[in-house]
């Protein structure tokens, strides 16, 4: 199969692609030419964006400023959760310290972040 040979390629090709999923749908047979080509497409974007615009694995500081103002919580009631003093949250939340293997596993069960994203 082809590639995606340069970015003005790749701009018309996501058009297309964007095009295609207004009309392919749920419901739309494999076997349908709108869907095949979408599915053949899709393959050739996603190939060149992984090569041209990786995206970075966030770090657990990023990952627990998030966790916070998604659940509304200042450090002191992070610590509370995970059982552990403020001062260590702000180590966390300032990529100081990395969490011991428990409070790891407590960040991944009672805050629900990945257990790889806490570990990497």
């Amino acid at each position: 199969m082809a590639r995606i040979k340069d970015e003005k390629q790749y701009q018309l090709l996501l058009k297309r692609v964007e095009t295609l999923m207004e009309t392919v749908q749920e419901d739309t047979p494999s076997s349908d030419p709108n869907f095949i080509e979408l599915d053949l497409l899709a393959d050739l974007v996603e190939e060149y964006e992984m090569e041209h615009y990786p995206v970075e694995q966030p770090d657990l500081a990023d990952i627990l400023k998030l966790k916070m103002y998604e659940m509304q919580l200042t450090q002191k009631a992070m610590s509370e959760i995970l059982g552990v003093s403020a001062p260590r949250i702000s180590e966390y939340l300032h990529g100081k310290t990395k969490p011991t293997f428990l409070i790891a596993r407590k960040m991944h069960h009672k805050l629900k972040i990945d257990g790889n994203l806490i570990l990497a």
